[in-house]
């Protein structure tokens, strides 16, 4: 029973809009930022024209995840129209709490916000294991999905995803 429960949980954790097809839209309370307090859908404002974007869901802060924002927000070519932004999963909005952090991890470009359903977007199918979800997209479909379990996203998930980017790029 314990080696059943053990090759369970070194499964890799499914999450999210599969590769190939398109996120759709949904809106979240943004806390940092021009938009502050507004709700926005920047999936929508990617889709309008193609532009490639990465859609990070959160269930809970951490050093890691701030750290993958930071990278995420210098590592893409600002004249595509690139956008990374990140979608907390919550019960009630904090959006002081979240901008507190925000501003904490050293977030300046990246929106952070929240979503006020701890399931997220129904849409989307995020796993109720997922701690983060990281989907990137281009030209309205996904070429690359992440997700990590509370505890899985350290200094090798957070170059796994950085390794995905120059998709959003190729044939642009």
């Amino acid at each position: 029973m314990l080696l059943l429960a053990l090759l369970v949980a070194a499964d890799p954790c499914v999450s999210g809009v599969p590769v190939g097809k398109r996120p759709g839209p949904y809106s979240f309370l943004v806390a940092t930022g021009p938009q502050r307090g507004q709700q926005t859908c920047y999936v929508c404002e990617q889709h309008d024209g193609g532009k490639p974007g990465v859609v990070v869901f959160a269930r809970s802060l951490s050093d890691p995840l701030g750290k993958l924002m930071t990278k995420l927000d210098g590592a893409g070519k600002k004249d595509s129209g690139y956008k990374a932004w990140l979608t907390v999963l919550t019960d009630t909005a904090d959006l002081d709490g979240l901008a507190k952090w925000s501003q904490g991890q050293g977030l300046k470009g990246v929106p952070v916000g929240a979503f006020e359903d701890p399931a997220g977007p129904p849409a989307y199918q995020l796993h109720p294991d997922a701690d983060v979800t990281v989907m990137l997209f281009v030209k309205e479909k996904v070429v690359a999905n992440f997700a990590f379990r509370a505890g899985e996203l350290d200094d090798k998930a957070v170059d796994a995803v950085l390794k995905a980017v120059p998709k959003l790029f190729d044939g642009r």
